[in-house]
């Protein structure tokens, strides 16, 4: 649902994208001139279709190109439309085809709300929904443009879920379905800024947005406004072809602050408790892990599968947790779990009768690769003499 890479994966792609990165660069330098006479074109005219028109136009030179389907659907009495979020200008390329106002909800007022398109609230956060609702029912208004997911997707697996307060304000709303694609990059990673974003725009050859306008939908008797939010986020995903999932802007902001903390060994490295965050983990991880944890199992039989995994996801390193699990660093936590702890001197608990004498780990871990290489060596060795003769005595 998220994209954390800027830049493709795929080789041919990537080529493709160092070949076009010079003109790339020219042509975001152009667009940031045409970009201020767009700017100021936008504050020039009085709101109008010709306005609209005429920035539409500038907009595509910018590289930002507009496609609606189903137009005459559009209700031209409605007070608020609700539309699923993908990049941080969907609210201007919505008003480039009808008039409408998007609040700023994080409270920030000035130049910088002003010039971006948003419609200024003062009011305290508690007596937002309260402004707003008075707003709608206001004769004349021009109607408002709320993205109720409240974050950014990439548009192409899933729906935020949609919060509950937007569609409190009216009993009827539009839906409004937006596809936004672009080629050589992705459309935004998180904790990217608008300026940034603005800037790749500009240095993509294009972003093409497609929007839908769906019919009409009201709240029906009895319908509580999370049920109505339901229903809106599940047309628009049918719409889409996406799925509507319950994953909310914080867990997202959750995902983010874990990512920051992956372990530097590999790219994908799989944190404790990324479990809990099943919609974002990758099945080749859960494989990658349950391999290592094969590996490490090979070389200490005794030692319960459910402690090596939990080991792995802290180093993601199969001589790392043999190394932990022969000197006993785990101890706490595994006690704390209710598994017994084991260690050089304590794996013969896991087996019945007298074990033979084992060869003392390392009293530290070795300074270079070599040492820690024999080191880990001779544990294994032992481990395997201790083996053979645990099953000849079984014989």
């Amino acid at each position: 649902m998220f994209d954390f890479r800027r830049f493709p994966k795929d080789a041919v792609v990537l080529l493709l994208l160092l070949i076009y990165f010079p003109v790339g660069i020219s042509l975001m330098f152009i667009r940031i001139f045409i970009g201020v006479h767009v700017f100021l074109v936008s504050c020039a005219l009085p709101e109008s279709f010709i306005r609209r028109f005429v920035v539409r136009v500038m907009c595509s030179v910018l590289g930002m190109h507009v496609r609606q389907k189903n137009p005459r659907s559009r209700d031209k009495n409605t007070k608020l439309y609700i539309c699923n979020h993908v990049t941080e200008f969907d609210h201007n390329i919505i008003n480039l085809l009808t008039p409408c106002n998007t609040p700023q909800l994080d409270g920030s007022t000035g130049f910088v709300c002003w010039a971006r398109g948003f419609m200024e609230i003062h009011a305290g956060s508690g007596a937002i929904g309260e402004s707003l609702q008075s707003y709608c029912s206001a004769e004349g208004t021009t109607p408002l443009l709320l993205f109720p997911e409240e974050d950014t997707t990439n548009g192409r697996a899933g729906l935020l879920k949609f919060s509950s307060w937007p569609f409190s304000l009216t009993e009827s709303i539009q839906p409004v379905a937006l596809r936004v694609t672009r080629p050589l990059i992705s459309l935004s990673t998180p904790e990217s800024s608008w300026l940034t974003e603005l800037l790749w725009t500009f240095f993509v050859p294009w972003t093409v947005y497609h929007v839908s306008w769906l019919p009409t939908v009201s709240r029906q008797d009895g319908e509580s406004t999370q049920e109505f939010a339901n229903k809106v986020q599940e047309l628009l995903a049918a719409e889409l072809g996406l799925v509507a999932t319950k994953i909310t802007k914080a867990d997202k902001a959750e995902h983010i602050k874990r990512t920051r903390h992956i372990v530097p060994q590999t790219t994908t490295s799989v944190t404790p408790g990324s479990i809990g965050l099943g919609f974002m983990s990758l099945g080749t991880d859960d494989r990658r892990i349950a391999k290592m944890a094969q590996q490490v199992k090979d070389v200490l039989p005794h030692v319960p599968l459910n402690v090596i995994t939990k080991d792995l996801a802290k180093t993601n390193c199969v001589d790392t947790t043999i190394t932990n699990l022969l000197e006993n660093k785990e101890e706490t936590s595994m006690e704390a779990t209710g598994i017994s702890t084991f260690g050089p001197s304590k794996i013969s608990s896991y087996s019945s009768g007298p074990a033979p004498t084992l060869k003392p780990a390392a009293k530290a871990f070795g300074k270079s690769p070599t040492d820690r290489h024999l080191s880990l060596q001779e544990r294994k060795e032992a481990l395997y003499n201790f083996a053979r003769s645990q099953r000849d005595d079984s014989k």
